[in-house]
C-alpha cells in the first residue's frame, strides 16, 4: 500500500490539475477528487497505525480516531472562536454566514477526515517520539490530500499544484519511512493511554475558548459552538465507554493470569498433580486443628536406572503413569502430590489403620508393570506412613513420613512402613555417630585388635586379621557392624581404611623386627577398590613401614566380587603384582560362582562361617556337608583355605579330617590387642611349662568384640 501511495497521489493530482486548467465541471470532478482524497487519508491513517502496531484491533483503531476527532474539534473550535470569527468581524463587520452550498459540503468531507487524521498523528507523535518522522510525513500527505478537492472546486490552479505536489511528495516520503520502520506491538495487558492526555488537554483549550467567547467577544452560543460541543461530548463519551471496556478486559486478564500462575505455582507441570507447595498449603489450611490425617511418602525403587538405561522420555512417561494411578486410586477428597523427582505423597483424611490399608492397595497398584514406548517397565515402590498425631508441626509430619519411608527402603523396599518413635531415636544416634566418626581418627578413638589365624592341626599362629574398634568417651564402645556401614554411606570408609592399613603395617613391622614370622590380613571396602591408585598407595605404605609385601593379605568379600568383577580383577592383579597376597573372604555366602573363582587373582580362600557352623544336635552336627567340598576345591586351585568362625572343638576335628590347613575363630582366640597377640607368639616359642602360663594369661583377655570381617566391613 505504501509503495502505491505516491503513484496514486500523482495520478489524482494530475487529474485535478488537468480539470482546473481545462475548465471541466468543478462539482462532479471535485466530488470524485474529494472521495479519492478522503479514502487515501483513511488508508494512510490505517496503514500507518498498523505499521506502528497501534491498531491491531478494531477497538484500537476506534480509540485513535476518537482521539483525533477530539483533537481536531478542539483545535478547530479554539481557532474558530479566538481567531477566524473575530478577524472576520473586525474586517467585514458581521459574523461569518453559515450557508451549506454543495461545493462546501464536498470540500468539507476530506477536510474533516484530514483534520481527524492530523489529530491522530499529533497524538501518536507526542506519545511516541520515535515515530515522529512517520507521523510528520503522514500529516503532510493528508493535509495536501484534504486541500486538493478545495482547490479543484474553487478553481485555484496554484493551490492545486501545491496540494498535488505535497500529496505526491509526502506519499513518497511516507512510503520510504514506513518501509524502514520496525513494527511495534503493544503488550495486550497494557491499558490504552496513547493520545488521551493530548486530547483531554485540548478539550480544556476548547473550554477556555468558549469562556473567552462568552465573556469577552460575542457573548452568544452560535451553531458552531453547539455542533463542536456535540462532537467533543460524543467523542469523550465514546472514549469513556472504551476506557471502561479496557479496564474490564484488563481486570479479567489479570484475574485469569493470577489464577493461571496460582495454578502453575501449586501444580506439578509434568504430572498435573499438586506439588509440595500445595501440600504444605493444604496442611496449613486444613490439617492444623482439623480432622485426623495421615501423610504417605512414596518413592519409586530403582527409578534412576530407568532414566539411565531407557532415557528421560521413558522416565517421564512412567512418572505420568504413576500420577494417573495415584489420582485414580486415592479416595475422594484425598490429595495426591508429586514432591519432586520420583518422590510422591498422598494426604489422607483418615485414621492410621484405614490409611495403612489404602497404602497397601496403592503399593500393589504402583508395582504393576508400566507399558511405555519400547516395552514394559518394571518398578517397585516403598511407602512411609505418618499420622498427624505423631508430630506437633507440619514440618514434623512431613519429616516423620520421610523417616518411615527411609526405613521401608532399608528393610527391603516394596513395603509400607508406619512411623515409630524408635526410628527417631535411631536417626538421632546415626546422625550423632556420623558427626563423631568424622573426627574419631584425629582424636585417637580408633584402635586395632587382632584375631589369630592358626595352622592345623598344631594350632600355631601364622597370622592375624586386623579388626577396627571404636571407643567413644560419651557413646561408649560402638559396634563395628554399626559404624562401618555408616562410614560407607557417609564417604568416610577410605579414611578409615587408610588408618587401618597404616596401623596394621606399623604393628606388623614391629613384629617382624621382633622376629615373629606372621602375616596380617586387612579388610578392604569395595569403595576403596574403586580407586585406581589403591595398589600404589598400598605399596607406598608397605615401603614406608619396611614391610615385605608378602606379609600383607588384602581381604575382599564375595559381595565386592559381585558388584564389578572386571574392575576388581584389575585392582587385585595390581596388588598381586606388587607382591601382596589376596584373600577372598566369606566364600560360600551366596554371591560368587565357581567360574569367577577360576578367574579371580586370589591366593587364599576363606570359608564363610555358615558353611562350618554346627547343624542339628549330637556328634553328627559337626559334619557340615559343604566344608570338605570347599577345601578340596581350594586345594585343586592351589589356594590356601582358611575356615572362619570356629568356636567348638568338634568343628576343629571335622576340618582337620577334611584337610583344611588353617582356621580362625574364638576357639583359637578372640580379637585382642597387639600385646596379647605377642603373648601367643611367646607361648608358642617358649618351653612347655612357660607356654601354659602364657596361654592362661591370654585366656584372661577381656573380650573386645568378635565381629566377622565381612559383616564388620559392612559392604554395600
Amino acid at each position: 500500500m505504501a509503495a502505491a501511495l505516491p503513484v496514486g497521489a500523482l495520478a489524482l493530482g494530475g487529474a485535478a490539475l488537468d480539470a482546473v486548467t481545462t475548465g471541466a465541471p468543478p462539482l462532479r470532478l471535485g466530488a470524485a477528487v474529494a472521495v479519492g482524497s478522503a479514502l487515501s487519508i483513511l488508508l494512510i491513517l490505517g496503514g500507518l497505525l498498523g505499521v506502528l502496531g497501534a491498531a491491531d484491533s478494531g477497538r484500537g483503531l476506534l480509540r485513535h480516531i476518537l482521539d483525533g476527532l477530539v483533537i481536531a474539534a478542539s483545535v478547530f473550535y479554539a481557532g474558530w472562536t479566538l481567531v477566524i470569527e473575530p478577524l472576520h468581524r473586525h474586517y467585514v463587520g458581521n459574523p461569518i454566514p453559515l450557508r451549506l452550498h454543495a461545493s462546501c459540503v464536498v470540500a468539507a468531507g476530506p477536510i474533516l477526515v484530514g483534520a481527524v487524521a492530523l489529530g491522530v498523528f499529533v497524538a501518536v507523535a507526542l506519545q511516541s517520539p520515535a515515530v515522529r518522522g512517520q507521523c510528520l510525513a503522514a500529516a503532510v500527505t493528508c493535509l495536501s490530500a484534504s486541500a486538493l478537492p478545495t482547490a479543484v472546486l474553487f478553481h485555484h490552479p496554484a493551490l492545486t499544484v501545491v496540494s498535488a505536489a505535497g500529496y505526491a511528495l509526502g506519499g513518497l516520503v511516507l512510503a520510504v519511512v514506513a518501509a524502514a520502520a520496525p513494527r511495534r506491538s503493544r503488550h495486550p495487558a497494557e491499558p490504552y493511554r496513547d493520545g488521551l492526555a493530548v486530547s483531554l488537554g485540548l478539550v480544556g483549550l476548547a473550554a477556555v475558548a468558549c469562556v473567552v467567547h462568552l465573556l469577552f467577544l460575542d457573548g452568544t452560543i452560535d451553531q458552531i459552538s453547539v455542533a463542536t460541543a456535540v462532537v467533543i461530548g460524543g467523542a469523550l463519551a465514546a472514549q469513556q465507554a472504551l476506557a471502561r471496556m479496557d479496564l474490564r478486559g484488563t481486570t479479567e486478564r489479570l484475574a485469569n493470569s493470577e489464577a493461571h500462575f496460582r495454578l502453575m505455582a501449586h501444580t506439578d507441570p509434568l504430572t498435573g498433580l499438586a506439588n509440595r507447595r500445595q501440600l504444605l498449603a493444604t496442611l496449613q489450611d486444613e490439617a492444623v486443628g482439623g480432622p485426623p490425617c495421615v501423610l504417605l511418602s512414596v518413592d519409586l525403587d530403582g527409578f534412576k536406572n530407568i532414566n539411565d538405561t531407557r532415557g528421560h522420555d521413558v522416565g517421564d512417561a512412567v512418572l505420568v503413569e504413576v500420577a494417573t494411578r495415584l489420582r485414580t486410586n486415592v479416595r475422594p477428597g484425598d490429595l495426591a502430590v508429586r514432591v519432586g523427582g520420583d518422590e510422591f505423597a498422598v494426604l489422607m483424611w483418615a485414621p492410621p489403620s484405614e490409611a495403612t490399608a489404602v497404602a497397601e492397595r496403592l503399593l500393589a497398584v504402583l508395582c504393576r508393570p508400566y507399558e511405555v514406548e519400547g516395552g514394559l517397565v518394571f518398578l517397585s515402590a516403598s511407602v512411609g506412613l505418618a499420622g498427624c498425631a505423631t508430630a506437633d508441626s507440619i514440618e514434623g509430619l512431613v519429616r516423620n513420613a520421610d523417616v518411615a519411608l527411609r526405613f521401608a527402603k532399608q528393610r527391603g523396599k516394596q513395603r509400607v512402613e508406619q512411623y515409630d518413635l524408635a526410628y527417631d531415636q535411631w536417626l538421632h544416634r546415626r546422625t550423632d555417630l556420623e558427626h563423631e566418626l568424622r573426627g574419631a581418627v584425629d582424636r585417637g578413638e580408633l584402635m586395632l585388635v587382632y584375631q589369630p589365624i592358626v595352622r592345623l592341626p598344631e594350632g600355631r599362629v601364622t597370622g592375624v586379621e586386623a579388626l577396627l574398634r571404636w571407643h567413644h568417651p560419651r557413646l561408649g564402645t560402638v559396634p563395628p557392624d554399626e559404624f562401618i556401614p555408616l562410614a560407607e554411606e557417609a564417604g568416610l570408609i577410605n579414611r578409615l581404611g587408610a588408618f587401618v592399613l597404616h596401623e596394621a603395617c606399623h604393628q606388623l613391622s614391629r613384629w617382624i623386627v621382633d622376629g615373629h614370622d606372621v602375616h596380617v590380613a586387612v579388610n578392604v571396602s569395595p569403595r576403596e577398590l574403586h580407586d585406581p591408585e589403591y595398589a600404589r598407595r598400598v605399596a607406598d605404605v608397605l615401603h614406608g613401614h619396611r614391610v615385605p609385601p608378602e606379609r600383607l593379605v588384602i581381604e575382599v568379600t564375595e559381595h565386592a566380587v559381585a558388584q564389578d568383577v572386571q574392575q576388581l580383577v584389575d585392582r587385585l592383579t595390581a596388588l598381586r603384582a606388587a607382591g601382596v597376597r589376596v584373600a577372598l573372604d566369606d566364600f560360600g555366602s551366596g554371591y560368587s560362582s565357581l567360574g569367577q573363582l577360576r578367574t579371580l587373582p586370589v591366593d587364599i580362600l576363606k570359608i564363610d562361617r555358615t558353611l562350618v557352623a554346627p547343624i542339628g544336635t549330637g556328634s553328627a552336627r559337626f559334619a557340615p556337608p559343604l566344608a570338605d567340598v570347599v577345601v578340596q576345591l581350594g586345594n585343586r586351585l592351589g589356594l590356601d583355605v582358611v575356615a572362619e568362625g570356629i568356636t567348638e572343638v568338634g568343628q576343629h576335628r571335622v576340618l582337620e579330617e577334611a584337610g583344611c590347613r588353617y582356621a580362625q575363630g574364638d576357639l583359637f582366640g578372640r580379637p585382642m590387642p597387639a600385646e596379647r597377640v605377642e603373648a601367643l607368639f611367646r607361648a608358642v616359642e617358649a618351653p612347655p611349662r612357660e607356654r601354659d602360663t602364657e596361654l592362661d594369661e591370654s585366656a584372661k583377655v577381656q573380650n573386645v568384640g568378635s565381629v566377622d570381617s565381612g559383616r564388620e566391613m559392612g559392604q554395600s
